[in-house]
């Protein structure tokens, strides 16, 4: 007898019942070999990992490609040691079978085709217009993302992924074909967070097809793209999930913010994807991702990461200054000349929509339109004005010596003037 299921072999005998023999000590299901029970790593735990001490981790907002690289490098091990103690055990308590099962493959041996409208199509029509941007200054070593602007290299991105490298830092681009280029900055714009950068010695690239913000619709489906944690091509899809959303990132310089009135979607957005594009299911480019809202902060420590609340800066509204960068021109600005706050304030305070007017500077637009201190703006044109951050973000949404009807309370009473906005060439205060 060759074989024995029952194991009646001879030397290998037992009783009814008996359990058979465990299997080696040196396989686990976990891939990993068997260690005492105060020793085991946890499922999934790559046990061969460096852990980055606190300082060693990026604080600017971008994420370092390094940590992406291990975490990739160390799945790859844990996959083989997998494999390799499958195929161990299988071979050393089979021993006496005859034959192994031939495995055939039944699906399919073409791709299928894309339909239009699908989040694959976009995927496909959009990632060769989108770049990672690796970025080395003095002050520490990041990536972004990008949106290819022409055949000769012109890229888009965000002016706080090229802030990173200050006046003698350096700029490389990795194109979806695997390709790299170094690159220059061409123009920012930190009122908006814009940059245009220029990528060097290349031709023939695929320039990314732009579309209109102002046609989007609040649940309308959307895909983002770009590299979130160094991990390059990297595409999401959700919906739209708000519209003019003001969003203030901070502080630029002189009294001034950058705000603008953004599109809020869950499409996860994550560290990296900063200046990748946001797109519609046309394919086309409505948005230019750039801010989340995250449940970590600096007092608790933690990563940013994606809680479904993705901020991406509208199209319509930077394409304006995004020319003026692609020129050499310095961007301009629409402003009202005013300085504003929350209409309501202080405890007890009535509450009122709006932005209230704290000071009007002398010849503005404002001043020449009759607006006064303790005005309280509340429409710009059909757009509610419900905080002095909305009023930035709709403002910045018009252009230098565009005409808007201003809404407004003055002592109980509704009033509106037309007001034609100034520009900020000549003036730094909005």
């Amino acid at each position: 007898m060759t074989h024995d299921p029952y194991g009646t072999e001879p030397g290998n005998r037992r009783e009814w019942g008996q359990e058979p023999p465990a299997p080696p000590a040196t396989w686990s299901p976990y891939g990993y070999a068997a260690q005492p029970e105060d020793g085991r790593p946890t499922l999934g735990q790559d046990v061969d990992a460096p852990v980055l001490p606190p300082e060693s981790r990026p604080r600017n907002g971008l994420r370092s490609r390094r940590l992406a690289a291990t975490v990739v490098a160390a799945s790859l091990v844990l996959g083989g040691a997998a494999g390799v103690g499958g195929a161990a055990i299988w071979t050393s308590t089979h021993d006496d079978v005859q034959s192994s099962p031939v495995l055939t493959q039944t699906g399919g041996s073409t791709a299928q085709t894309a339909a239009t409208g699908s989040i694959e199509k976009v995927a496909q029509s959009v990632l060769p217009s989108v770049v990672m941007i690796n970025v080395a200054g003095p002050s520490g070593e990041g990536s972004g993302s990008g949106i290819i602007l022409s055949r000769d290299g012109k890229i888009l991105t965000n002016n706080h992924v090229v802030a990173l490298a200050g006046s003698s830092g350096e700029l490389s681009v990795s194109f979806n074909d695997g390709s790299h280029a170094s690159a220059k900055i061409l123009g920012t714009d930190p009122l908006t967070d814009t940059a245009v950068i220029q990528a060097e010695g290349v031709d023939n690239l695929t320039p990314a097809t732009l579309g209109h913000s102002s046609s989007l619709q609040v649940g309308q489906g959307v895909v983002a793209i770009g590299s979130p944690f160094g991990l390059d091509a990297t595409v999401t899809s959700g919906i739209v999930s708000a519209l003019n959303r003001p969003v203030n990132v901070g502080q630029v310089s002189q009294g001034n913010s950058t705000v603008y009135p953004a599109i809020q979607t869950d499409a996860a957005i994550n560290p990296g994807n900063s200046g990748g594009p946001l797109v519609n299911l046309a394919g086309e480019v409505v948005g230019i991702d750039a801010a989340i809202q995250s449940a970590t902060n600096g007092s608790t420590g933690g990563e940013p990461g994606s809680i479904g609340l993705g901020f991406a800066i509208p199209i319509d509204e930077v394409l304006p200054i995004v020319q003026q960068m692609i020129k050499g021109e310095t961007p301009t600005h629409a402003r009202l000349g005013i300085g504003v706050e929350n209409a309501a304030s202080g405890a007890g305070a009535q509450i009122t929509d709006g932005a209230k007017i704290s000071e009007v500077n002398n010849g503005s637009a404002a001043a020449n339109a009759g607006l006064q201190t303790g005005d309280v703006i509340t429409k710009i044109d059909d757009h509610l004005i419900t905080s002095s951050d909305g009023l930035v973000a709709i403002i910045r949404s018009y252009r230098p010596g565009e005409k808007v009807t201003v809404t407004y309370d003055r002592g109980g009473d509704t009033h509106t003037v037309r007001v034609t906005l100034d520009s900020d060439a000549t003036t730094q205060n909005s």
